[in-house]
């Protein structure tokens, strides 16, 4: 008994902690060349509806992907206009895309319904996702610390005016990093909609994209301290099924309360005590 829930328990740490991981790798690199965008919610939610809107038109669930992670890059893309070209201010931006992504597909969503009735995507198998994100970690790693790429992101996450004096296009490194962005937290939002369940509901992200951002703040901006703490935000979601099976549904609430407790105790903890890139959130003009 004691060996199944052991095994069910890690089953549910990394299909929980799956979207997290791959949300938090994208920002993370956005955030590695200066860019913070508290989109992420928007951009996975654009990325579940296109996913599962795409494959159920298509009846193939490649088709979907590709949707999922095109709608988040589109997101992305408004983004990085917005506070990246024309140097708005990158929180009220963000912000701004969630609501629109909530909004949004959620007209869109009804529309279908109306159209088509209950509509169901094609699904994809869980541990396609948990592979990918576990193969992106090392491949991030080694991007940012043994090859050129990697050297220009963060040296235009730290001090983008050298960048800019050693010949490296400040606005194009982050515009690439924050679409490789998007595209990641399409690719999560995918998870949600083709993996997990079969079909889009509502607002069904719910809150995954901030915690995506506290994991990268708990990661110290390192793939593989991501990794470690996508499984403990994984565990902590994925624990409340198995802890409402032994305290009962009177402490459910609270139950699904305990990732969002644990996001911020994490930004209270520790955002103070990481380094972050030295130029986050800070416009550049050359």
């Amino acid at each position: 008994m004691e060996t199944t829930v052991l095994v069910g328990l890690v089953t549910a740490t990394l299909v929980f902690g799956a979207p997290l991981l791959l949300a938090a790798l994208g920002e993370l690199i956005g955030e590695r060349a200066g860019v913070l965008n508290i989109g992420l919610e928007g951009m996975m939610l654009s990325g579940a509806w296109a996913g599962a809107a795409a494959s159920f038109a298509s009846k193939n669930a490649g088709v979907g992907l590709l949707a999922a992670m095109a709608s988040g890059m589109i997101l992305a893309m408004v983004f990085a206009l917005l506070s990246i070209s024309l140097r708005a201010d990158a929180i009220v931006v963000g912000t701004g895309l969630n609501l629109f992504a909530l909004g949004l597909t959620g007209v869109a969503h009804r529309t279908m319904i109306g159209h088509f009735g209950a509509y169901q995507s094609t699904t994809l198998p869980v541990a396609l996702f948990i592979i990918a994100g576990a193969l992106l970690v090392p491949v991030l790693w080694c991007t940012l610390r043994l090859t050129r790429s990697g050297l220009q992101v963060r040296a235009v996450g730290e001090f983008p005016l050298a960048a800019d004096t050693a010949g490296i296009n400040v606005a194009r490194t982050r515009w690439l990093c924050t679409l490789f962005n998007g595209a990641l937290c399409g690719l999560a939002g995918a998870f949600l909609s083709m993996s997990h369940t079969t079909s889009f509901s509502e607002n069904m992200t719910a809150g995954r994209g901030f915690i995506a951002l506290a994991i990268v703040i708990f990661g110290r901006w390192s793939p593989f301290g991501a990794l470690g703490a996508a499984l403990l935000f994984g565990a902590a979601e994925g624990s409340q099924f198995f802890l409402q099976a032994q305290v009962g549904d009177f402490y459910y609430p609270l139950l699904l309360a305990l990732p969002h407790a644990l996001t911020l105790f994490t930004l209270a903890g520790f955002a103070g005590k990481s380094r972050a890139p030295a130029a986050l959130a800070q416009p550049y003009e050359r």
